[in-house]
């Protein structure tokens, strides 16, 4: 039981990060992102193909991929998401989702549906090892990222101008317009913001499963799950989402077996949506 709780609150880490750009751009731009486990998995392609064919440096490769996902995201929120905005949040998601299954189908054409997967220099390595109690390295890199880029996300968003100036603008976009802020400037830079931390967590996936071009779908679904039970538009709640849900599984694996593990994270959801519909640290229900 100890192994699986620590596992399970390691695997929520990872959940987290996954999650967590879902958040922000719900939270800020109002758009539920469909295409988002789709360009997570871009960048996990990117990385291979840098570390393929330009440096095996995986870090050099992150930091190229962080600048290109950043532009990337830049560049969809300006010409796509922006041209639309106007018009509803549904019919931006519905361009979104037409950008998803463009991203499955070209890289499925380009590289093919075979598994894939990234070197990592600590893959096979445990960070303890007893009698008791076996940590991953993986697993444990994963957590520690995870922490770190969520509390460094919270406090761009809470310290600096430009953080400040797109929480005005996705708080009262009338009142932020009437101070002198482009709010569809600030969705875009959001965006751009939101794809470097994907980036980030792409690079970590790729590390720790294998992924093909249509894995951008399973991952989108655990997205879901951490953003809706810690509240959707909440940084820190996306860790605390993360944790139950790898919790829940985690634990479900041990009790009952691993053909339980998917469906108790997803129990566990519906009760907390049953409960507290808004996520745990949402402030209200959303309309």
């Amino acid at each position: 039981m100890l192994q699986a709780i620590v596992t399970g609150l390691l695997m929520g880490g990872l959940y987290a990060l996954i999650g967590v750009g879902l958040s922000l751009i719900f939270g800020i731009v109002k758009v539920t992102n469909i295409a988002h486990g789709d360009l997570m998995i871009v960048s996990t392609f990117f990385i291979m193909v840098i570390v393929n064919s330009l440096t095996d440096n995986i870090l050099i490769a992150l930091l190229i991929t962080i600048v290109v996902m950043a532009v990337l995201g830049f560049l969809i929120q300006k010409f796509l998401i922006n041209t639309v905005i106007d018009q509803g949040a549904e019919t931006a998601m519905l361009v979104m989702f037409g950008l998803s299954i463009a991203i499955q189908n070209a890289l499925t054409l380009i590289f093919g549906a075979g598994n894939n997967s990234l070197p990592s220099p600590v893959k096979g390595i445990n960070f303890i090892k007893t009698d008791l109690l076996s940590i991953s390295g993986q697993y444990a890199v994963n957590f520690i990222v995870a922490v770190v880029l969520i509390i460094g996300l919270a406090l761009l968003m809470g310290k600096t101008p430009l953080g400040r100036s797109i929480r005005a603008a996705s708080s009262d976009t009338m009142a932020a317009e009437l101070m002198g802020i482009n709010t569809k400037s600030m969705y875009v830079w959001a965006m751009a913001i939101t794809m470097a931390a994907t980036a980030v967590a792409g690079l970590l996936v790729g590390q720790t499963y294998s992924f093909f071009p249509y894995t951008g779908t399973q991952f989108l679904i655990i997205a879901f799950g951490v953003v809706v039970i810690g509240g959707m538009g909440s940084i820190f709640g996306t860790l605390i989402g993360g944790a139950i849900l790898g919790l829940s599984q985690m634990i479900a694996a041990y009790l009952f077996g691993t053909a339980f593990q998917t469906l108790a994270g997803y129990i566990v959801l519906l009760v907390l949506l049953t409960v507290r519909p808004q996520g745990l640290l949402s402030k209200k229900v959303r309309k």
